[in-house]
């Protein structure tokens, strides 16, 4: 008696468990979808979603097959599972994406198509699996390229001009790309506890993964694959807080990972920062940028963690860009264990001129780079490292430890000041490994190149204020260690180096004075 009772409260329990199981997972199959692309399954999806969320939520479930659909709008507490095997392609016909919703373009708010994947002010959702969803962009990307000034404008700018009469726009309007926007793959706005997790994505028509005010972000094990398409960016997560991306593998149209909070004037009336981000373990492979921060940056970003990732074949590495009319503040960002090779242009940028501008007041429209730091990085590049501030707003407290890289050029630093290196090696095809001009306060710790040229110093400094250069132990070369220019130098000390294999360590020119220089050996 006692042994069927528990084999029929086990029974119970076990049926009871499935049958829970059962009712949150909802098949689309169940909904009116075909998994052979006969059908467009927007509307079948749509209530699969509405029934779940009936319910208080659930899973959406795509078993294999494929699957031609519109946009997704998801709800709270819903879960979109796109298991081995499925495909979800999204049509192309721009049509399908109306009613437009509200969004955010390049750090503007506009009312535009709606995203592939939309949510807006939802929380605890989630699209995951080992499946693909494809954007098809490639007919919105020769859209935009395709567009002429003076041509007829379409219905669906005549729909934007009507919706989006009173927005704020950037400081050049012609951004805007004449009212026409292309939408975002996934834009998550205004959410809480979002989670994209293992998918492979492909063929986005604009920005990729871009979660906008959201908090608590979790992209994990993503695949982002775009070819050959304009403004394709990976992951863009703008203004939001607490983010954390892992593992993903990302070759892009442009910047793999970029880090943003809104752009010009509407990114100051929003004032919302991103900050609080952990990037760790990925793979950028093609992309204007392996991790990017701006240029759309006038809310702020702060907090920044990037950390064991390799970038092989993009155009630069770490890039942090912006310039006067964006304002903003981006500070507290460590950068460690990197690997780079094939990187065509920098492997390290910090530019405030990305825009060319001309010098102005401090402002609200003046942006700060500050407390960035750098550490034990190996790579292949064009340029070592270029730091490039305002004269009104100097790039400061930058550190680099440990990095090592073969250059064709290397460290080129510009208008700014606390700034120090510790224990960095660049092998130089052309010019000095480290050229600093308008620099105040500079520590050069053991410094050196193991490619030493016979007509450039390692070290060449213009106009450079206050700095230190010490544990310096150069191989044997004909050119000078260090050399000195610029009628604004002063305070250049040099201590503790071994210069026996140097015939003349320091070379100064003819408008600096000598006793500006103090040498203690």
């Amino acid at each position: 008696m006692k042994h069927k009772i528990r084999t029929l409260i086990f029974t119970l329990i076990v049926g009871y468990s499935f049958n829970l199981s059962a009712q949150s997972y909802y098949n689309v199959l169940n909904y009116g979808a075909k998994n052979d692309s006969s059908r467009l399954a927007t509307f079948a999806i749509k209530n699969a979603i509405d029934a779940a969320s009936k319910k208080g939520g659930g899973t959406i479930y795509f078993p294999a097959g494929k699957y031609l659909t519109g946009p997704i709008h998801l709800k709270s507490n819903i879960t979109i599972f796109i298991d081995a095997g499925a495909e979800l392609h999204f049509s192309d016909n721009f049509d399908h994406y109306l009613p437009m919703v509200k969004s955010r373009y390049e750090g503007v708010d506009v009312t535009s198509f709606s995203p592939l994947f939309y949510a807006y002010k939802a929380e605890n959702i989630a699209i995951i699996g080992r499946g693909i969803i494809d954007g098809h962009g490639k007919k919105w990307w020769d859209f935009v390229e395709g567009y002429k000034e003076g041509q007829p404008r379409s219905k669906w700018q005549h729909t934007f001009d009507e919706l989006n009469k009173d927005i704020l726009l950037p400081d050049d309007p012609k951004q805007m790309k004449r009212g026409f926007l292309r939408p975002p793959f996934i834009q998550t706005m205004y959410c809480n506890n979002l989670l994209i997790q293992g998918i492979t994505i492909r063929n986005s028509p604009f920005w990729t993964v871009n979660p906008e005010f959201c908090e608590n972000v979790t992209i994990h094990a993503v695949t982002i694959t775009n070819p050959h398409s304009p403004n394709t960016d990976g992951i863009n997560p703008e203004s939001c807080k607490n983010v954390r991306i892992s593992d993903c593998y990302i070759s892009v149209g442009d910047d793999c990972i970029t880090i943003k909070s809104g752009k010009d004037g509407p990114g100051r009336r929003t004032a919302v920062a991103a900050e609080n981000y952990t990037i760790t373990n990925c793979t950028m492979l093609s992309g204007h940028g392996g991790v990017v921060i701006g240029s759309e940056m006038s809310g702020d970003v702060r907090k920044i963690t990037i950390s064991n990732c390799v970038f092989d074949g993009t155009d630069r590495g770490i890039r942090l860009k912006t310039a006067r009319g964006r304002g903003g503040i981006v500070e507290e960002i460590r950068v460690n264990n990197i690997i780079m090779k094939n990187i065509r242009d920098q492997a390290i940028v910090l530019d405030m001129q990305y825009a060319k501008t001309n010098p102005e007041p401090v402002s609200e429209r003046t942006p700060r780079f500050r407390n960035i730091h750098f550490s034990n990085m190996t790579g292949q590049t064009n340029q070592a490292v270029y730091i490039n501030g305002l004269e009104e707003m100097p790039i400061e407290n930058i550190t680099f430890n440990n990095i090592n890289l073969d250059a064709k050029t290397g460290f080129d630093i510009i208008n700014a000041k606390n700034i120090a290196l510790h224990n960095v090696t660049v092998n130089t095809q052309i010019g000095a490994a480290i050229k600093a001009t308008n620099v105040d306060y500079l520590v050069l710790d053991g410094i050196k190149t193991f490619t030493p040229l016979p007509n450039a110093p390692t070290i060449n400094l213009k106009n450079v204020t206050d700095a230190f250069i010490y544990n310096a132990f150069p191989v044997q070369s004909e050119s000078n260690y260090l050399q000195v220019s610029g009628s604004k130098t002063k305070n250049i000390a040099l201590g503790i180096n071994n210069f026996r294999n140097v015939k003349n360590p320091v070379k100064l020119e003819a408008d600096v004075p000598e006793q500006l220089i103090k040498i203690a050996q």
